[in-house]
Parts: C-alpha cells; structure tokens; sequence
C-alpha cells in the first residue's frame, strides 16, 4: 500500500535532499575538470615553477588548447598539472617548457609535440623532456633583499680579523686576504650606490607592472597591423607585377619609336637653344609691347570705332562741302551754301542776315555725331 509524502519519515528525506544538494554543488564548481567536459587531464615534472600559475595557458604551436590547474611540490620536483581540450593528442617524446607570455613576466605552459603515438593521461612528462627559464626579475628581487640585510660594517671587520689571523701565513693566501678586503672595502664603500641601484630597478619593475595593459594593447595592435600587412600581400604583389609590365611597354616604345623620337627631340633642343640666345630680345620686346597693347586697348575700347582726339585743328570753313552733306531743299534756300536767304525775295519770315552760328559749327537740328558733318564726317571715321 502506498503511503502519502506527509506519511513518510522527514529525517532520511532531509538526509537524501542534503546529499543531492552537496553533490550538484561539488559537481556545479568541477564541471570544467571533468574529462567529459573539461578535457583531458596531463602533469609534467619540472625543476622550478618560474612563475608558473593556476589558470595560465597551455598551447601548442602558439595556439591556446587548455590551461594550469595546478602548480605543487613534489618531493624534489614541481608537478605541473594541467588540461587540454577534447581532442588534442601528442607523441610519446613530447617536450614542455614553461616560456614567457608578456613583457613583465607572466608565463603559458608550452608543448611541443614529438614521436609517434599518444601519451597517455595517466604518465607524467619526465624532468629530462621539460624546460624551466630563468627569471631575472625575481633574481634582482631577491639579490636586493640579501643585499640589504648584509650589514657592510661587521663584514668589512670580519674581512679584517681575517686578514689579521692569517697575516703570517704565506705571501699566496697573504695577497688572496688583502684581494678580499680590498673587495670588502670597495663594497662598503658602494654600498649607498648599490642601494640605489636596486631601488631604481625596483622603480623600473612597478613602471613596468603598471603599463602592463599598454604593453598588452600595444602587442595587439602591432599583431593587427602585421595581420593587416599580410593580408594586403596579395595586392601589393599585383601592383608590383603591373609596375614591372608598364617599364616593359614603355621601354619597348621608346625602343619602337627611337628613329622617329630622336630627330624630333634634336629639333626641340635646337628651338631651345634658340630661345636661350635670344632669351634677352624677347624680354625687352614684351617691355615695348606693353606700352602699345595699353594705347591701342584705350583705342578701340569705347565700341566699334576709333577713338581719337586731335588737338589744335582749324575750323573747317562754310564753303567746304563735307562729305556726305546733304544738298539744300527746294524753298529752304539758295544753292552753292551760301546762306542767304532762306526764302524766295519778299516772302515774310526770310533772313537778309548772315547765320548765327559759327562757320564748322554744326546746325541746331543736326548734332554733332551725324555722318553728314562736322570732323568725323571729314575724316571718314564713323560706323
């Protein structure tokens, strides 16, 4: 018969529960180390651990397949225990080597695959296929701490009490004693600039660590640019290829037409060195032509005609017929120009006079500008 869940035992429920949860959490913060998922799992020995790290990278050839998992002593070795991703296999005389990922000295496990077969996940890469790199800045750290604890004063004594223990002792452990006090004098007295030494070094390794995100981007961007250049190799190629094919042609061009260029290029020189000699002549031809291009430019730039004043000139008499003047009507007076009577003797409104208006001067109902008189029309010069 079955029982209803309020029926049943709360204690081995809450047991059960608890179990289940503690087993999805530890599954839920190792999933990534499960071979499965995470991949599988290798360890190297190597001498020193050269600033290797959990969570640093592993590649091969460059190209990131896994990453540290763990970095412990192992009696008098380092194990390097580390994962790669599904798939990555390599040879039984695989090589790893911890190498340097930036400038201020973070490290990538690297493998360099080898050998026929595949190594198995259960054997360690022995010390004699792995590498560790020397570090210089941990080196000059520790060199700076040492430096710094030796008091100078109680070694340059100790040099001293040794130097007067064995001061009669022969002249070839003699000279090695005064060598090692001199040392021990030189040291003490460079003691102020050895340490500012080290803390200039010092000042230059936290420069370096606080730019290490320019160095980084700096790195990524030249990686870009050099990416870029790459890709741009093809066309660059294309233009230097069609370069070399134009010098080509035209080198065959100038070959083609070498009897028809020479002579003209002979006739050109000639011209040239013509201009050169009569260079001067030109100059001072341009200096008189300036003067006339002005004259004649106020000439004829009022319309279509000559613009033209002469000065000094006589009237020119009554008796002239200019010419194009029109001959006298029938009534309006005698003819020969003479100006008389306007009428016929006795009719009313008939002048006996002479004109009043000058002789050469023009009559009130024909101006000045009308081609039948006045200078103009005696020149000829009009319309």
């Amino acid at each position: 018969m079955r029982r209803s869940f309020r029926e049943m035992n709360p204690v081995p429920l809450g047991a059960i529960g608890l179990v289940v949860a503690a087993t999805v959490l530890v599954l839920s913060l190792s999933i990534d180390r499960l071979p499965a998922i995470g991949g599988t799992g290798y360890s190297a020995a190597f001498s020193e651990a050269a600033g290797l790290r959990e969570g640093d990278e592993v590649r091969i050839a460059g190209v990131k397949v896994g990453e540290v998992s763990g970095v412990d002593l192992e009696g008098t070795h380092v194990r390097v225990d580390f994962r790669v991703d599904r798939g990555t296999e390599f040879g039984t005389r695989t090589r790893a080597a911890i190498k340097i990922r930036t400038l201020l000295g973070h490290k990538y496990l690297a493998l360099m695959p080898e050998g026929p077969g595949s190594w198995p996940s259960d054997r360690q890469i022995p010390l004699a296929q792995t590498h560790s790199p020397f570090d210089v800045l941990p080196a000059l750290e520790q060199l700076s701490t040492t430096i710094d604890e030796i008091d100078t004063r109680q070694l340059a004594g100790a040099f001293d009490t040794l130097s007067q223990t064995f001061k009669n002792s022969p002249e070839e452990v003699r000279a090695s004693l005064r060598g090692l006090r001199r040392l021990s004098q030189t040291v003490a007295s460079r003691d102020q600039q050895l340490r500012e030494l080290l803390s200039h070094a010092e000042g230059v390794t936290k420069v370096l660590a606080d730019r290490n995100q320019e160095f980084t981007k700096l790195l990524a961007d030249g990686d870009l640019l050099l990416k870029e250049v790459r890709a741009r190799r093809a066309v660059i190629h294309q233009v230097l290829i069609n370069t070399i094919a134009l010098a080509q042609q035209l080198r065959a061009l100038v070959r083609e037409n070498q009897a028809d260029l020479e002579p003209a290029l002979q006739r050109l020189n000639d011209v040239v060195d013509i201009l050169v000699r009569n260079q001067r002549n030109l100059d001072r031809s341009l200096e008189l032509l300036a003067p006339f291009i002005r004259m004649f430019t106020d000439t004829i730039g009022s319309g279509r005609w000559f613009d033209t004043y002469l000065q000094n000139l006589a009237p020119v008499p009554a008796s002239v017929q200019l010419p194009g003047a029109t001959e006298s009507q029938p009534g309006a007076g005698q003819r020969g120009g003479n100006s008389g009577n306007a009428g016929g003797p006795g009719e009313p409104g008939a002048s006996a006079g002479p004109s009043s208006s000058p002789p050469g001067s023009p009559s009130p109902s024909q101006s000045p500008d009308d081609d039948g008189g006045g200078l103009g029309g005696l020149l000829g010069v009009g319309d």
